[in-house]
């Protein structure tokens, strides 16, 4: 076999950009060329923060690859990331497979502390379980197929996917008939290799795995930690290249203050098949002030990640989406939450439902209070609407006569402590009023009840849920289905 190189040097890091240099030197038939990109790529310990403009420049360094492969008259195309190293042996066992398309598996935390999961899947974004169209499995059934379809790709073998990335070999009778990274139009999934998998499946080819030398990533700084292990498991150092340069006074990136003095606004939510109510309303509110979004979406099954993407583009998100859904013990859901929050280095959190809203003059005004340094919480009234312009008033429904707690400094110096129920655990540790903490009067609209058949729906899950109201107050449940209750118009 004969090799060809292609770098895109997308490099902000000028160590980076030497050391492909140095490689060119040494390795004939190498080509790099410059991306001419400025846009900065955010990465730590905790995670990779992506976004649209970056998922589709990559996609279209990928595209430049395959029509370089093309052109050059390459029988195949390797694709592979830049934090991944390889067993000396891996192109020739992808080639050896004779398949079209084929990625060699590598495993990842993809959140710290977190189990590692392939970077291979069965269906649709990344689903890890066995499921025809249309069958209903129990939570029961997915968590087994689920460890049975990882236990597969423990063994040693070449298994059939539904989508792959990262470590993809092409072949060129792919690469002709049209496979490619561009977005489908009428595809939501994020991700360009999800694109490209689709596109692939449509054109007639089937996607597989290689697990016999799984590559490592080095997804994380921490992960370095793990190379030489590595090294020594696969028998040799595979050619890496002067690694320690790299590792000499690292450059880190983190996620912070937009400007210097100033106060970072993380806004945090759950959601889960948002697209048709008010997430769109919401965040066009709330980008008005935020810094920053944590969205941990469980289990979606609509268009409630693409709107989050689309009305916050251009500010940073770290969005989680949960294969199986936590809200039936809401407990591990806002700890959940709440750690994938403090991975952004947060300085004050706002935490929010998908269908609340401040008043309008909120915008003008969070500042005000976020700048201050004598209180590290405020608490709101948040007011229940039954329709567009009138909010609840009777005895079963006063929420906007309390003050809630919905803004919060974090403070990594005091050991928040959480109210263990399966539903009602509060969205914040329910130690937070042991902070320094102060009532708003700037109020906060709560549009979840404001349609009938929302109603219904939280009617209907709050009685299976918690039909004897342990976590609740069944009363007021039951009074969902008032007929006609007593509504107080809005005044802005």
């Amino acid at each position: 076999m004969e090799f060809g190189y292609f770098f895109i040097d997308d490099n902000q890091d000028d160590r980076a950009s030497r050391l492909l240099g140095e490689f060119a030197k040494r390795v004939e038939r190498t080509t790099i060329q410059p991306s001419n990109k400025r846009d900065e790529y955010i990465r730590n310990d905790y995670t990779h923060s992506w976004n649209e403009q970056l998922v589709w420049k990559v996609a279209d360094f990928k595209n430049l690859m395959i029509q370089h492969a093309i052109d050059e008259k390459y029988d195949y195309l390797f694709l592979v990331d830049s934090d991944l190293l390889l067993h000396s042996e891996t192109v020739e066992q992808l080639i050896a497979s004779e398949k079209d398309i084929i990625s060699e598996i590598f495993w990842t935390s993809w959140q710290t502390n977190s189990m590692p999961e392939p970077q291979v899947w069965l269906r649709d974004e990344y689903t890890l379980w066995e499921q025809q169209r249309g069958e209903k499995l129990t939570d029961e059934e997915i968590a087994k197929r689920y460890e049975l379809f990882k236990s597969q790709l423990k063994v040693p073998g070449v298994y059939e996917v539904g989508g792959l990335g990262a470590c993809t070999l092409i072949s060129r009778q792919a690469m002709l008939c049209g496979v490619n990274f561009k977005p489908i139009k009428n595809l939501s999934f994020w991700g360009e290799d999800r694109h490209f998998c689709v596109r692939a499946s449509a054109l007639g080819y089937s996607l597989h795995v290689d697990t016999h030398f799984p590559a490592y990533h080095i997804y994380r700084e921490s992960d370095f930690a793990g190379v030489e292990a590595f090294k020594q498991e696969t028998g040799g150092d595979h050619g890496l290249l002067d690694i320690e340069l790299l590792l000499d006074s690292p450059k880190k990136v983190t996620i912070s203050s937009t400007k210097k003095g100033r106060e970072k606004l993380t806004l945090t939510m759950v959601v889960k098949n948002e697209g048709n109510r008010y997430l769109r309303r919401v965040l066009e509110e709330h980008r008005k002030y935020i810094d920053e979004a944590v969205i941990i979406d469980d289990g979606s099954t609509d268009n409630t990640v693409d709107i989050c993407l689309d009305v916050l583009k251009g500010i940073p998100v770290r969005l989680i989406s949960n294969g199986i859904s936590k809200f039936n013990n809401e407990v591990d859901l806002r700890k959940q939450q709440w750690e994938e929050t403090l991975k952004t280095d947060p300085d004050w959190i706002l935490n929010l439902d998908a269908d609340e809203m401040f008043e309008s003059k909120f915008a003008l005004e969070i500042r005000q209070l976020i700048q201050q340094d004598e209180a590290h919480m405020f608490c709101f009234r948040l007011y229940d609407f039954w329709n567009e312009n009138e909010y609840r008033d009777d005895h079963l429904w006063r929420s906007h006569l309390t003050y809630r707690p919905f803004l919060i400094r974090y403070q990594n110096d005091f050991v928040y402590k959480w109210k263990e129920t399966p539903q009602h655990c509060g969205r914040f540790p329910e130690n937070v009023f042991e902070i320094p903490h102060r009532l708003s009067e700037l109020r906060l609209k709560h549009y979840g009840w404001a349609q009938p058949e929302h109603r219904l729906e939280k009617y209907h899950r709050y009685m299976q849920l918690d039909p004897d109201g342990i976590y609740g107050w069944k009363e007021q449940y039951v009074s969902i289905l008032d007929d006609n209750p007593k509504l107080i118009p809005w005044i802005e």
